[in-house]
């Protein structure tokens, strides 16, 4: 876990680069095409990149992810060089492609490969690394925009992120190679394997991880308004620092809970996260005093990093030959459920209160929440009826 954990600083430093590119980006285009429509379309090219990216990655996935991961950093890394020695049109258009579809291959590898990396029996414990990371790395990003600009300009932003990519992909080159297992590990509960096999639980993941990127579109979008209309600017500081702080948390609470369980958390408990993140999010744009938003949004944090490893842990315990193509095709989902938030959330804020909207849409995540809930309880009633059935007849 050594090697990992280095690795993790490195992937830290390669978060904190597509965090810090993806304001500088956003400033870039707007004062390369001088309109608001140029600067949305550079950045729906890069959610159209991602999503198309996805299921390709996912196929790919499997024995190639050590390879998919360099590439995707090197091919990052190369667009923004290009983009820096280049300013101009073509250039931004082939870095929006080449960085949303980077990222999409780069999770769906990285995601794919940490059985394989650490061992099943460690993968909720290095998931738990990777998000703290990741939460961390998320903030500063954001946040450092406001000094490198200023400073050194848009081509130390660039700069910056090539080399942040370039650390990941040499730290990703000098992870140590694990021996394949023969067989390929499945953790999945035995009273949830055939259910697997089915594919409705796989399938209940999926919406209802749609479902939360289409809520978490909505704060994303309404954030820099709602700050912007209540007059502190300090808002989005202390939202993004309280939301980093509770996710944080997320890795220590998942660690006990394996201690107690012997288990990762299940998919009922991935669905209550998924339920008190969205209404944590939408309680701090309601108007409440300052400690209550900083409140809500630790706890809208660390039900965002609990989700994160709940759900990639449990596609981490299918096979390998799954493993990958699943991952592809939960990056696609993704990508389209927060790309559908986007849009929808641009609409309802021109015409209903900030916290209107957030609570239609993160409303939206709770009801699909609440139904998989609803849904996996009968299953699971029904399952035991059967299983008590046929005990009898062979009684």
């Amino acid at each position: 876990m050594r090697s990992f954990v280095f690795f993790t600083t490195a992937y830290s430093l390669s978060v904190f680069g597509t965090y810090l590119n993806l304001i500088v980006l956003s400033l870039f285009t707007f004062q390369l095409t001088d309109s608001a429509l140029g600067t949305g379309a550079a950045l729906a090219l890069r959610v159209l990149s991602g999503f198309v990216s996805g299921v390709p990655a996912g196929r790919l996935a499997g024995r190639a992810d050590r390879w998919l991961m360099i590439g995707a950093d090197l091919a990052r890394a190369a667009a923004v060089v290009a983009l820096l020695l280049w300013p101009g049109i073509p250039a931004l258009v082939v870095a929006c492609v080449v960085l949303g579809a980077g990222n999409t291959v780069f999770t769906v590898a990285l995601r794919s490969a940490v059985p394989d990396l650490v061992g099943q029996e460690n993968r909720t414990r290095a998931n738990g690394y990777l998000v703290t990371g990741r939460a961390v790395a998320t903030v500063l990003g954001l946040a450092s925009a406001g000094t490198i600009i200023p400073v050194g300009g848009f081509q130390a932003a660039f700069a910056i992120t090539a080399a942040s990519f370039l650390c990941c992909a040499a730290a990703v080159a000098l992870l140590p190679r694990r021996a394949r297992e023969v067989t390929s590990a499945d953790t999945t509960p035995p009273a949830l394997r055939h259910r697997f096999a089915l594919g409705w639980v796989v399938v209940c993941l999926l919406v209802l991880r749609a479902a939360d990127a289409l809520g978490s579109a909505s704060h994303n979008v309404a954030l820099p308004l709602y700050a912007e209309q209540n007059g502190a600017v300090a808002f989005m500081s202390y939202f993004m620092t309280a939301w980093a702080v509770g996710t944080l948390c997320a890795h220590p609470l998942v660690t006990r809970w394996v201690k107690r369980r012997g288990a990762p958390p299940s998919e009922r408990a991935f669905a209550v996260g998924t339920c008190l993140m969205s209404v944590s999010f939408v309680v701090a744009f309601t108007g409440v005093p300052t400690p209550v938003v900083v409140v809500a949004a630790a706890v809208a944090g660390l039900a965002d990093g609990f989700t994160e490893i709940c759900y990639v842990s449990r596609f981490q315990a299918m096979p390998e030959h799954q493993r990958g193509r699943l991952f592809g095709l939960s990056a696609s989902v993704e990508a389209a459920g927060f790309a559908a938030g986007t849009v929808a959330a641009g609409f309802l804020l021109g015409a209903l209160p900030v916290p209107v909207a957030v609570g239609l849409l993160h409303g939206a995540t709770c009801v699909a929440a609440a139904a998989f809930l609803l849904l996996f309880t009968l299953r699971g009633n029904r399952s035991a009826l059967d299983s008590n059935r046929t005990q009898g007849t062979n009684h």
